[in-house]
């Protein structure tokens, strides 16, 4: 049985476990099991890698997207240009022929920017030209990349003012109008904080607005109501982390 996990600290009810032996191995009739590996240090990946000699990839999670890269061999493009790893592609050589004596390789991936080009794309319209980047965290670099590549403007809102990005209280209607799309990358109505939602001007919200939520617990957030009430089409983040799933289970399987 071949193995794959997930790094991360805390992990709780971890979507990867349960998409992947739940979903997509009975499905693919995969002979394989998906396990969480709840560590306490980022360091502690090279003890997981070590200490199960049949692990064949990895997916990492919050907050060691970007702590774990110096302990990687190599990245690829989009994990370079984003500055984060999600997936861990682990390749097992002999101790001689790596410079430590380690005995494996790590390469590491980005998915997030797979994930969220497949999902968003099929919703945009041709005025959808600008966009407004609710959070700066981790997940934010993925998306700014995507619409960057998709010739999107894109602006970065924050809680507190600095150089090249808005704060909420910045957000006039004029401005809304202008950025018709909305992504939410912050935490901002994840469950159990239900009611939350991030302080935009949701009266300024029209027919012509796309607002998506990196959120999916729950699966419609008081942001995509508020946005659907106003006539914008809304969508949350479950499918992304499936295509992004999905993504990662292609880099493990590089020949």
């Amino acid at each position: 049985m071949r193995k794959f996990g997930l790094i991360g600290y805390p992990l709780g009810h971890s979507f990867s476990k349960r998409f992947f032996n739940e979903r997509f191995f009975p499905e693919n009739g995969i002979d394989a099991e998906y396990l969480n590996f709840e560590i306490p240090h980022p360091e502690m990946l090279l003890d997981i890698v070590r200490d199960n000699p049949d692990l064949q990839g990895l997916n990492c999670t919050i907050p060691y997207k970007r702590a774990i890269i110096p302990l990687l061999d190599e990245l690829s493009k989009d994990a370079l240009e984003a500055g984060a790893v999600n997936v861990i592609g682990i390749e097992r050589v002999p101790s001689g022929k790596t410079m430590d004596g380690r005995g494996f390789r790590l390469k590491g991936f980005n998915s997030d920017i797979i994930g969220f080009r497949d999902s968003i794309v099929p919703l945009l319209r041709p005025h959808h030209r600008n966009a407004l980047i609710l959070g700066t965290g981790g997940a934010s670099k993925a998306v700014c990349i995507v619409l960057s590549r998709l010739g999107i403007e894109w602006t970065y809102v924050s809680r507190t003012a600095k150089r090249n990005q808005l704060t909420y209280g910045d957000l006039t209607p004029e401005l809304m109008y202008k950025h018709s799309i909305v992504v939410n990358c912050s935490p901002v109505g994840m469950y159990p904080n239900v009611d939350d939602c991030p302080d935009i001007p949701y009266d300024a919200i029209s027919d012509k607005h796309l607002l998506y939520d990196l959120v999916y617990n729950p699966t419609e957030t008081t942001f995509m109501k508020r946005g659907a009430a106003m006539g914008a089409v809304v969508k949350n983040g479950l499918e992304m982390l499936e295509l992004q799933a999905m993504a990662a289970w292609e880099f493990w399987n590089l020949s």
